[in-house]
C-alpha cells in the first residue's frame, strides 16, 4: 500500500447528507454479498451511468477480494485463505493474499501480538461455540489450541509467490484485517484513475474517497448500541473504524462472550464496548481497532505515537469516552 503499508451495517454508521452545490448527484447501491455483511457506496456522479460504472467496478474487485480471503468457502481456479489452511505445502496464491498476509505479520510485532492472523485454530473454537451458542470453550481446548499459533510459521515466498504454513495444525484468520485492506486497496484504485467523491461501508468499516463536490467532508455517526451514536465525525479521504463487543456475540448463562478474542488470555476483554479508529490508511485503522481493543488504554495510546494520522476513541464498558490526543478535532460540534 502507498500509505502505511479505515446499513448501513445494521444502522451502525450515519452518513452526512448535506447538499452539494454542483452539477453532481449524490447516488446509492447497497449489497449483503461481500465478507457476510452489509456494504453500501454512496458517491456523486455527473450521471446514473456514471455513478453504475464505478458502483460495479467497486463491487467486481470487493467479490475479488471476498473470494482471495474466505477462510472457510473454496473457489474453483482461485487459492485463497481456505486453501493455504488446507494446503501441506507451499501454495502458489495471487499477489493480493500475498501482500495482506506479509502485512499482517509486519503488523505483528508492532502490536504486541495483540494482532495476530496466526490464531486460527483459537478463532476457530470460539466461531464453532458462536454458532452453537450453548457452551464456551474449555481451557484446555484454548490452550492446546493456542500452541499452533506462531506467526513465525507462516512463510512467505514472494519471489515464487506461494504461502506455506510450516506447522500444520495452525490455520489463518484474517477477519480482524481482511475488509479494512480490500477498503484501502479500492480507494487507492479509484483515486488512481482519479474517481473521488465517494464512501464505501464495509460492514462498519467507513473508507472515504476524497470529498463531497463542494469541498464538505463526509459525516460519520459512531453507533451506541443502545441507541443513536457515541459521537459524528467528520473526515475526507479517511477511514473510520469501530470494533465493538456487541457486533458479533453469544450469550450464555446470562454472560455475553463476544468475537474479538485477546492472544493473550485467549478470552474476550471486556473492559470496552467499542473502540474506534480514524486513519488516512483503512487497513492499519482495521488493525488498530482490534489491536487497541485488547489493549488498556495507557499502552494503546503509546502505541497509536509509532503511526501518523492515526487516532482512537475508547467507549468503556461503564460508556466513558476517552480519546487519544487528536481525535476530538473530528467531532461534529453542536450535534450537526
Amino acid at each position: 500500500m502507498k500509505k502505511l503499508l479505515a446499513a448501513v451495517a445494521c444502522a451502525a454508521f450515519l452518513f452526512g447528507l448535506c447538499s452539494c452545490r454542483s452539477s453532481e448527484k449524490r447516488y446509492t447501491a447497497s449489497t449483503f454479498e461481500y465478507f457476510d455483511t452489509i456494504t453500501e457506496v454512496i458517491g456523486y456522479a455527473s450521471s446514473e451511468e456514471e455513478f453504475e460504472n464505478t458502483k460495479n467496478y467497486i463491487f467486481s474487485e470487493l467479490e475479488k477480494y471476498h473470494k482471495l480471503y474466505d477462510i472457510y468457502n473454496s473457489y474453483d481456479g482461485i487459492a485463497n485463505i481456505n486453501t493455504v489452511n488446507s494446503s501441506r505445502k507451499p501454495t502458489k496464491v495471487e499477489r493480493e493474499l500475498i501482500d495482506l498476509i506479509e502485512f499482517g505479520k509486519n503488523i505483528y510485532p508492532v502490536t504486541c501480538g495483540k494482532m495476530n492472523i496466526a490464531m486460527g485454530t483459537v478463532l476457530s473454537l470460539w466461531h464453532d461455540c458462536r454458532e452453537e451458542g450453548t457452551r464456551f470453550p474449555e481451557e484446555a481446548e484454548l490452550i492446546s489450541a493456542s500452541e499452533h499459533c506462531s506467526i513465525d510459521d507462516i512463510i512467505i515466498d514472494k519471489e515464487n509467490g506461494t504461502l506455506f504454513l510450516a506447522d500444520e495444525k495452525m490455520s489463518l484468520d484474517i477477519g480482524a484485517i481482511a475488509k479494512g485492506y480490500a477498503a484501502e486497496m479500492i480507494s487507492e484504485a479509484l483515486r488512481e484513475k482519479g474517481i473521488s467523491g465517494y464512501l464505501i461501508s464495509i460492514g462498519g468499516n467507513v473508507c472515504t474517497v476524497g470529498s463531497k463536490p463542494d469541498g464538505e467532508m463526509w459525516t460519520v455517526g459512531i453507533e451506541n448500541p443502545d441507541g443513536g451514536f457515541f459521537e459524528k465525525v467528520c473526515v475526507s479521504d479517511m477511514s473510520v473504524v469501530t470494533s465493538g463487543s456487541y457486533q458479533r456475540y453469544f450469550e450464555l448463562d446470562g454472560v455475553r462472550y463476544h468475537h474479538i478474542i485477546d492472544p493473550d488470555t485467549l478470552m474476550p476483554k471486556n473492559d470496552y464496548v467499542s473502540v474506534t479508529v480514524i486513519s488516512e490508511d483503512s487497513a492499519l485503522a482495521d488493525t488498530l481497532s482490534t489491536a487497541l481493543f485488547n489493549m488498556d488504554i495507557g499502552q494503546g495510546k503509546t502505541l497509536l505515537l509509532s503511526f501518523e494520522n492515526a487516532y482512537a476513541m475508547w467507549v468503556t464498558a461503564e460508556g466513558e469516552k476517552i480519546y487519544s490526543d487528536g481525535f476530538e478535532r473530528f467531532i461534529v460540534k453542536n450535534g450537526l
